[in-house]
């Protein structure tokens, strides 16, 4: 019997392979926080030899997006190919399991006979299932490929993180510096000083040092005779790692460089329009990726990814519009949606009371952040520089032809009116496609997903009002003051995401909203939604009568304790206490006595209490 059972293995290993032998291996270059700064996009600053010379016998992409301007959702929407509002995983370090029947991209690839790896970052907002990735055994170096079997196909990834945000704060000593800044450009919405240039100047310093390390990349599968075998990608994350591209869903944080390869001996699998040398003004997004690979190694995409093929034998038509998102961003709550066209972008801000430039500890060591912080506060800014301190409008429209920096807003322009409804309502009918469970409160999202997964209570509308929440958080963010009374009725709801929704909506009207809502507001402190309770404290810490403050910042310090609440309601109630400023000093003691760790760490998000409460406390002092 064991010899039957070992030569039916064999049998079938065998025909594994002879199956896979015909399908083409596929290269990842991928490059971190660095947006289309790159010769061959028309870049006259930039020294990108190696990337230039792969784009003269590639397929160029004129209109990628990451559909996140961060790594860690951005790669989530990548490795799943489901858009992360849909499956609770749009937060930044957030961690949320996949549903049951999903799988990450590679396992498909893996059943196929694929030999899968990635040996560098991963940084997945999703818990990662078994059987996703390969482990290589060390000593294999980077070319990962050299560990598989005999003829089996691959797909590797190659990760560089030397164009990071963190990078550009490492000064380069002048002698070794690539690009002199009184060259560089500096975007509309940067003041020009010494120091925003030498960041900017020191961005493309890593820029060019990444592209020695794709050279390197690409000479590693012509040393192992493999490059005429193989499928090449090279994209960056999401936009630079500069201030108001990287974490913010503008064009500058969204578009990325994406260069793709197809060898003759794969040109069949190329998209329809391939030509090397070629561009194409296709929009394709992150979310495409999944379906792509699956599409090009003969599997076909499953039913429940959001994205669509656009190579190999699955390919799709191309889209209208291209979706993208901001949910929370380290230690700061925010809900941003923005779609794309071939020519305009669209952002709907549903939390507009809060600044662009909200404090993020990790941000501000930049020194062009806290540079432009400063000259703002100072009253040096021009109305495009000062934009990204102020508070925002629900709605942006801007028009990538004649505004590249996107700093003119036309949504209120009568002439575009009819570009705002259609964008607004691709906004609103992809929401609701996907399923978009982002307007739900942080701690709401894994509350109401426990026995399931958040995608399953998502699609779940006895779980999941989704029609009744969005037009709650609608009306809320849309800033109209006769809207008023329509919110305050939200704080009688049933659902307490639309009691959430409420009372957002009367923090962001100030003092009318909490005068309107005022007992609303008060009940809500002691109701049975922690996340509408510290909303509802902030409201009236901040805008409502001054007997009102003791108990709003009662609500606000039991909430912050993230040992003894979640840390989603902790993280939001740290916020508003920042917001409070010193109307929380005489709770000064007690704002230093929080915790800034866990007793119980969660999963990814245990530092962000800690990053925020010493500006906090610093605030207040």
């Amino acid at each position: 019997m064991k010899k039957r059972l070992t030569i039916l293995i064999v049998v079938l290993s065998s025909a594994l392979v002879a199956k896979s032998a015909d399908r083409p291996n596929i290269l990842w270059i991928s490059s971190e926080d660095n947006g289309p700064h790159l010769g061959c996009y028309g870049d006259e600053y930039a020294i990108t030899p190696h990337l230039d010379a792969l784009a003269k016998k590639s397929l160029r992409y004129t209109r990628a997006s990451s559909t996140a301007p961060v790594c860690a959702p951005a790669r989530t929407t990548i490795i799943s190919g489901i858009y992360p509002p849909a499956t609770g995983g749009e937060h930044m370090r957030s961690f949320v399991p996949l549903p049951e029947q999903s799988k990450m991209f590679p396992a498909y690839l893996a059943g196929a006979g694929y030999h899968c790896t990635n040996p560098g970052k991963k940084d997945y907002n999703l818990a990662e299932p078994a059987g996703t990735w390969v482990n290589v055994p060390k000593g294999k170096g980077r070319r990962t490929w050299q560990a598989r079997d005999e003829g089996q196909p691959f797909f590797a990834v190659y990760n560089f993180t030397i164009s990071h945000e963190s990078k550009i704060r490492n000064n380069i000593e002048p002698e070794n510096a690539i690009h002199d800044p009184a060259k560089a450009r500096v975007p509309a919405y940067h003041p020009d000083t010494p120091e925003v240039r030498k960041d900017w100047a020191q961005y493309y310093d890593r820029i060019t040092m990444m592209d020695k390390e794709c050279g390197q990349a690409l000479a590693d599968l012509e040393k192992d005779g493999l490059a005429e075998d193989t499928i090449v990608f090279y994209w960056g994350d999401h936009g630079s790692g500069m201030p108001r591209n990287k974490r913010w869903p503008y064009n500058s944080g969204l578009h990325v460089p994406l260069l793709v390869h197809f060898p003759e001996k794969w040109a069949h699998l190329a998209p329809e329009e391939y030509k090397s040398g070629g561009t194409s003004d296709r929009l394709v997004g992150f979310v495409d990726l999944a379906p792509t690979m699956l599409s090009i190694c003969g599997i076909e995409p499953k039913d429940w990814m959001q994205g669509h093929a656009f190579a190999g034998k699955y390919e799709t038509e191309p889209q209208k519009f291209s979706y993208g998102f901001r949910g929370r961003m380290d230690e700061r709550v925010d809900l941003v949606r923005t779609v794309m066209d071939q020519r305009y972008v669209y952002i709907r801000q549903y939390m507009p009371h809060r600044i662009y430039g909200q404090y993020i500890q990790y941000m501000f060591q930049t020194p062009t952040t806290r540079v432009w912080h400063d000259m703002f506060h100072a009253g040096k800014l021009n109305k495009a520089q000062s934009h990204f301190w102020q508070e925002k409008p629900a709605e942006e429209l801007y028009d990538l032809q004649t505004d590249p920096d996107e700093v003119n807003n036309l949504a209120g322009s009568s002439e575009h009116a009819e570009i705002l409804d259609r964008m607004r309502k691709a906004h609103k009918d992809w929401a609701k496609k996907i399923r978009d469970i982002g307007f739900l409160p942080e701690a709401e999202i894994h509350s109401r997903s426990v026995g399931t997964t958040p995608y399953e209570m998502g699609h779940d509308p006895s779980q999941y009002d989704f029609d009744t929440i969005f037009a709650a958080a609608d009306l809320a963010s849309n800033r109209n003051s006769e809207d008023i009374p329509a919110i305050v009725k939200l704080l009688s709801s049933e659902d307490s995401a639309v009691r959430y929704w409420g009372a957002q909506g009367l923090l962001i009207h100030k003092e009318a909203g909490v005068k309107a809502g005022h007992a609303e507001l008060v009940a809500a402190l002691k109701g049975s939604s922690s996340s509408v309770a510290v909303i509802a404290a902030e409201a009236l810490g901040r805008f409502g009568p001054e007997q009102d403050l003791p108990a709003a910042l009662d609500t606000l310090i039991k909430y912050a304790n993230q040992n003894e609440s979640n840390v989603f309601d902790a993280i939001l109630a740290a916020n508003a206490l920042d917001y409070l400023d010193e109307k929380a000093v005489s709770r000064l003691d007690d704002i230093k006595a929080l915790p800034t760790k866990q007793k119980v760490k969660t999963e990814r998000t245990n530092n962000y209490v800690g990053s925020l409460l010493p500006k906090v406390i610093s605030d207040i002092q």
